[in-house]
């Protein structure tokens, strides 16, 4: 999946490049984050690659902003792009490397506190998707079928990262209860 395909999702309204950093934080957060230094880039060879527009609007402070906006080629790719098959991606997963190399510390206490950090951080995640899906569920008084396109899709996407994040609490919860026997003593029960 890249930036720009997902960039040009998000520009269903025209917006600037924090206006769409925000909603990286805001609203993408579950599933992709992106700082300024990645948007603005992103936003230039998609404009080079005719997918956008650029208009300079009023700001509420300082010079103008400049405001992108999807063409029809843009959206010609979002939905090329959409069409295709499920994209997995190459994920980095930083964590999974770690722990790989923790063993070269051979250290109880490390890996316990990694783990367990590993695992706070997986709930945390869940409980965000969780208190979404509650929210969004509440304001169609439980009835999927109220939800426009846009949102049932949003609501299929909360589904999967409940249950991914779900098996990911659950497999730290056993990583912690493995530490445990490894290095008896060492571990605090969550």
């Amino acid at each position: 999946m890249s930036l720009e395909h997902v960039l040009l999702g998000m520009l269903r309204e025209p917006a600037s490049g924090y206006d769409l950093r925000k909603s990286f934080e805001e609203e993408s957060r579950h599933f992709w984050s992106a700082e300024l230094s990645q948007i603005y880039p992103a936003l230039k060879r998609m404009m080079e690659r005719g997918w956008l527009v650029c208009d300079a609007a009023p700001s509420e402070r300082g010079p103008k902003r400049r405001v992108y906006e999807r063409t029809h080629e843009g959206t010609s790719a979002l939905e090329s792009w959409l069409r295709q098959e499920p994209v997995e991606g190459r994920d980095r997963i930083a964590y999974i490397a770690q722990l790989i190399f923790l063993g070269e510390l051979d250290d109880g206490v490390a890996t316990t506190r990694f783990v367990e950090s590993l695992h706070r951080h997986f709930k945390s995640k869940l409980t965000l998707l969780e208190s979404a899906l509650d929210e969004m569920l509440t304001s169609v008084d439980g009835n999927i079928d109220a939800l426009d396109a846009t949102g049932f899709h949003e609501y299929l996407s909360l589904q999967m990262g409940i249950a991914a994040y779900s098996a990911r609490v659950d497999s730290s919860a056993e990583s912690l209860a493995l530490v445990a026997e490894r290095y008896t003593g060492v571990v605090k029960n969550d």
